[in-house]
């Protein structure tokens, strides 16, 4: 082996953007799993339209990378940041149902019924448990020291040797 410095892993801007993806992916891919499993809809307030559930997934995400961010600052990160990564989203989504249905143009009421719904429902504790998830994922990307593969030539300096 060389005296090579140990690898500084991920950065945390890119853990969180890693992260975030598999947040979003995982989500949205589990509401529709738990929703086909149950038969039940994920928002079952009729006349809302999909801009609730949007706004919510989009606000669960910006409430999740940006507690995740904050969360990545210390050195190490703690494996107990999750926990608040899964409650922003959670928060997150369920704030984003009553803004998305206040922004298309549906009743008060009417959002605060699905805001609840989503909270009471399947669909909160999903997207906690993805936030959970995810949150270990981009933490465990920033703790980890690796380095990316290496072909053997790429170590060679004493020019082209074929074995």
């Amino acid at each position: 082996m060389t005296n090579e410095p140990r690898p500084a892993g991920v950065t945390p801007p890119v853990a969180v953007v890693f992260a975030s993806v598999v947040f979003i992916a995982l989500s949205i891919a589990a509401l529709g799993v738990v929703s086909l499993v149950l038969d039940a809809d994920v928002i079952p307030v009729r006349g809302l339209g999909a801009v609730p559930g949007v706004v919510g997934q989009l606000v669960a995400l910006a409430s999740f990378a940006g507690l995740l961010f904050w969360g990545l600052r210390a050195d190490p990160p703690s494996y107990l940041t999750a926990v608040p990564c899964a409650i922003a989203a959670y928060v997150g989504e369920v704030g984003g149902v009553v803004v998305g249905a206040l922004v298309s143009g549906a009743d008060p009421a009417r959002g605060a019924a699905a805001a609840g719904s989503v909270a009471l429902g399947f669909a909160g504790p999903v997207v906690a448990a993805v936030g959970l998830v995810a949150g270990l994922f981009g933490i465990l990307l920033v703790r980890s020291r690796t380095s990316g593969p290496r072909w053997g030539w790429e170590d060679d300096d004493e020019g082209d040797r074929r074995a």
